[in-house]
């Protein structure tokens, strides 16, 4: 392996882990901007609503802006416009500022994302073996940290600024020197692997069998498992994110001060699972890691429905964090390999349903818990994730295909380069 691959993949990971901090100093701090700018109740779940639909946007833009610049130069340059973006969100003093501050957090985001896992693909492929599950490890860590400084900035009742200033300060300029070691994929025209035959169409000039390296080869018909997979993921992710704290409170019973932990258990299994993952991924093959996963979570969305107390209904969420956590990661993979020569526009429009599943998960159990039961709304997306088993095929490899110098006998799961901007 090439110490350039090596400085690239460290750099990404970094990237990854910067990212993680800025993401979990905003949402974990939302009731401070809240009540810092004197946003009402009714308008809170508009500015919550924006961001993810403005990364959206960003998403879509980043598809075509990488068709004339490297993703690494809209890394690059989106990731200080995230964390500018983070600190301005604590440094205005009316509600038109924080919403200029949180639209270009949202844009800005959504080209992030993209980017970072378009660069994450295109890695993949060239060293020949699961690495993508480390990055998103490195996010995880990077949440947890974040989470850990928003609660000091709270504990000492500092401001939004002050509390995001030190965060801010260390991350950006590091960020950009880690940036001269970015990777780009290199052009490929083999053809992707073999599809199961109701997900191909016929050979045609429109399709990835082509190989055409342009991102009109992305087939929205054999992408869109994928995008349903993503979708569930997020829905279940937001699903914890959003409701863990209030279900052991409401629904168990704990305490205030035990209704917090779920989340953070979730965050640190998340973590562990994904520093785990790549192993797994090499020695079983993503497909067999995919199943597990969407079983174990969907176990844990079950546990935590039926619990009668509060110390159950963490083993739940502790298990969510397990199963949750290998979805995504391989997602992006997955994407990046049935397209080989068009992965960026690939992950790209991939990545729109992230922001998707987070829209949809929290509205749909709160609504449901409030309609229904919040014990019956845990079984939406238990079931949700357990239809990512129908598609989880569309995670299969063909590890002699890596063609790269770098290829491993025994590899499962490469996600197969980039678009060659």
């Amino acid at each position: 392996m090439t110490d350039e691959l090596r400085r690239g993949r460290a750099s990404l990971a970094f990237s990854f882990f910067a990212q993680g901090v800025a993401f979990a100093l905003l949402v974990t701090r939302i009731p401070a901007i809240q009540d810092r700018y004197g946003i009402s109740d009714a308008l809170l779940p508009v500015f919550l609503a924006a961001v993810p639909i403005l990364a959206g946007v960003g998403s879509v833009c980043t598809e075509r802006l990488v068709r004339r610049a490297r993703p690494s130069r809209v890394l690059r340059w989106s990731q200080p416009v995230v964390l500018l973006a983070l600190l301005g969100v604590g440094a205005g003093d009316q509600v038109a500022e924080v919403a200029v501050a949180l639209a270009a957090f949202g844009l800005a985001v959504g080209g992030l994302d993209s980017s970072m896992n378009m660069l994450g693909v295109s890695l993949q492929r060239q060293y020949g073996r699961s690495i993508m599950l480390g990055f998103h490890a490195a996010y995880s860590l990077g949440g947890i940290l974040g989470a850990s400084l928003a609660w000091a900035g709270a504990h000492w009742h500092l401001s939004l600024f002050v509390s995001y200033l030190p965060a801010v300060a260390v991350l950006l300029p590091a960020a950009l020197l880690a940036s001269r070691w970015y990777v780009d994929g290199k052009a490929v025209s083999d053809p992707p692997p073999d599809l199961t035959p109701d997900l191909t169409p016929d050979p045609t000039p429109d399709s990835p069998s082509a190989s055409l390296p342009a991102p009109d080869t992305v087939v929205f018909k054999i992408l869109l498992p994928l995008c349903l997979v993503m979708t569930f993921a997020y829905i279940g992710d937001s699903t914890v994110s959003n409701w863990s704290a209030k279900y052991l409170d409401d629904v168990l019973h704990s305490s205030e001060q035990l209704a917090t932990v779920p989340y953070n258990v979730y965050m640190v299994t998340t973590l562990l699972g994904r520093a785990l993952g790549d192993f797994g991924v090499r020695r079983f093959g993503a497909v067999a890691v995919v199943r597990a996963g969407a079983l174990v979570a969907a176990l844990g969305f079950a546990v935590v429905a039926v619990a009668p107390g509060a110390w159950v209904g963490m083993l739940g969420f502790t298990l969510l964090g397990l199963g949750l956590c290998v979805l995504v990661p391989q997602t992006f993979a997955a994407a990046g390999r049935l397209f080989p020569g068009a992965s960026d526009a690939a992950v790209a429009r991939l990545n729109i349903f992230n922001y998707v599943g987070f829209l949809i998960g929290s509205p749909l159990v709160g609504a449901l818990g409030d309609a229904w039961s919040y014990r019956g709304a845990m079984l939406v997306p238990m079931v949700l994730i357990l239809l990512t088993l129908r598609y989880a095929r569309s995670f299969g490899a063909e590890p002699d295909r890596y063609g790269d110098g770098h290829e491993r006998s025994r590899t499962a799961d490469v996600g197969r380069g980039s678009n060659g901007l």
